[in-house]
């Protein structure tokens, strides 16, 4: 089960996935209310959605050619979704209701151009929205979502795709220790139990957690900054907890960590103009681009990359690529693998010519070289997981920095290799050892000289190989990059060599896709 579950979270973008799951629970709470299970009336939910969609795209258009930005179709509808499901639905009769949605979606758009500094936005636009209403015209959200028992086990059961397809358990857990920690300790009546109790059934508890504090855009990018972002937004998020006559509301909750997130995370949107691509492999690709002055990022981290396209497929316009170029080259580089069919973002981004611009940010990642330049590294990578690898090792080679490091790059055919020219660079320059594992059986490999740097293995990674090359391997800190199934896979075996946990580290980032 967890399998299906694994190959349909990695056909699809974080993206994508939430919408979906706003839009199936949308569609729920309009059959539930047709059978009178919520109180909730299908029509005037209908209503509200059309009118926060229509309102929230007019804006966001005007704003984005104003300020000369790339408009994301599909945040659009995420945050009307989002607003119709923590808003009470409105009739067209009722004026006061209508005005609030209005007000709402203008200003959960705005927020996002307003707001923004080095074109990154600073608050969540759906609970900057919804808080700003309470203040200005005295209507509140009542997060309806989350508050009802009914839709209490698929509010639960789809925010854990969510969760499991980002990887954000851990910014999960300090939320829900924290706020039910301080919910109990702040309980009203002396019973911390019953607090606790109607935090979870009757509250947006769930919704919050899995749509509204795990996006992207507003949250750190580090695993040690995500867990404290997580615990003062739990903090915040108890009820008894106020300043003064203000008491916390959860969009109150969230503001303030995304003030924390953007001191806390690298600043700055890049808008990047393509010098040259070129074939490093077999399908594979290395763009360079230009722009990105100013832009700091330790080798293996990631950008969140947004590509403009006509007739965007469910995969959307936005992806999240590891830099593939060292924090000493002037231009940054990525490397794709193409494969058929292609999603409308890789054709898109295959017909960049030279002069065509992309959008960059959200800089994040942990998978990053140690600060113990003594530590044994080992290096482990499939196809394109190698461009992580690629930044690592440029850095180490431009700087002379000599670190114990072996390198397994798996491929099936000796002309998917990719990179080699900086692999090799690495061999001369930190003494890199180097392992191709190639693993079509009928692939002719090349002759390497006696005493070479790199050396050639018909087959795929295995224990054997890895206690051969590297006898020394419970000392060394493992790298993993490449599908999940495989740094699954790979995790498993390194375990049963006796390899910690503590000392296996595997790239991923949210939306992989």
């Amino acid at each position: 089960m967890l399998s299906f579950i694994d190959s349909f979270l990695n056909r699809i973008t974080m993206y994508r996935l939430v919408l979906y799951y706003l839009i199936f629970l949308a569609a729920l709470a309009a059959v539930f209310g047709a059978f009178g299970i919520l109180p909730i009336s299908p029509a005037a939910l209908a209503f509200s959605i059309a009118l926060l969609i229509f309102v929230s795209w007019v804006t966001n258009r005007l704003f984005a050619r104003a300020f000369d930005a790339h408009a994301n179709v599909e945040s659009v509808y995420i945050t009307a979704l989002i607003l119709a499901l923590i808003i009470a639905p409105a009739t067209p009769a009722n004026a006061a209701g209508v005005a609030f949605l209005v007000w709402a979606a203008i200003w959960a758009m705005a927020s996002k151009y307003i707001f923004a500094i080095g074109k990154k936005h600073l608050f969540n636009p759906a609970a900057f929205a919804v808080a700003l209403t309470a203040f200005t015209i005295g209507a509140s959200a009542n997060w309806w979502v989350g508050g009802n028992l009914p839709m209490l086990a698929f509010v639960v059961l789809g925010g854990l795709l969510i969760v499991r397809k980002i990887q954000r358990f851990d910014l999960i857990a300090a939320f829900f220790v924290a706020a039910l920690a301080t919910i109990a300790l702040t309980s009203p009546a002396g019973d911390p139990l019953s607090s606790i109790e109607k935090a979870l059934v009757h509250a947006p508890l769930f919704f919050f957690a899995f749509v509204m504090l795990t996006e992207p855009l507003t949250t750190p990018p580090t695993r040690r900054r995500r867990v404290i972002y997580g615990a003062l937004v739990g903090v915040l998020f108890a009820p008894a907890v106020h300043l003064g006559s203000i008491y916390s509301t959860p969009e109150l909750a969230l503001l303030v960590g995304n003030v924390f997130a953007y001191f806390a995370s690298p600043k700055g949107r890049y808008l990047l103009t393509l010098k040259r691509r070129e074939e490093t492999g077999t399908d594979t690709y290395d763009f360079a681009f230009a722009g990105a002055q100013g832009l700091r990022f330790r080798p293996g981290q990631y950008l969140e990359w947004t590509l403009e396209h006509e007739k965007s497929d469910r995969r959307g316009n936005r992806r999240y690529f590891t830099i593939a170029s060292s924090p000493t080259e002037r231009e940054l580089h990525l490397g794709v693998k193409f494969y058929e069919p292609s999603s409308s973002f890789k054709k898109a981004l295959l017909r960049m010519g030279h002069g065509d611009r992309i959008a960059a940010g959200q800089l994040a990642g942990d998978f990053t070289l140690p600060r113990e330049k003594n530590r044994k590294l080992a290096f482990i990578a499939g196809g394109i997981g190698i461009t992580p690898f690629r930044s690592m090792l440029k850095y180490l080679a431009d700087r002379g920095e000599k670190r114990d490091v072996a390198l397994f790059y798996s491929n099936r055919t000796f002309a998917e290799i990719s990179y080699r020219d900086v692999i090799e660079e690495a061999e001369r320059a930190i003494g890199l050892r180097t392992v191709y594992a190639i693993t079509d059986a009928v692939e002719a490999l090349p002759d390497v000289p006696e005493g070479g740097a790199h050396r050639y293995h018909h087959g795929r990674i295995d224990a054997a190989l890895i206690r051969r090359t590297i006898p020394d391997y419970r000392d060394r800190m493992f790298y993993l990059s490449g599908t999940h199934a495989m740094t699954d896979a790979f995790t498993h075996t390194l375990r049963k060599m006796g390899v910690p946990r503590t000392q296996i580290k595997t790239d991923f980032f949210p939306g992989f896709a």
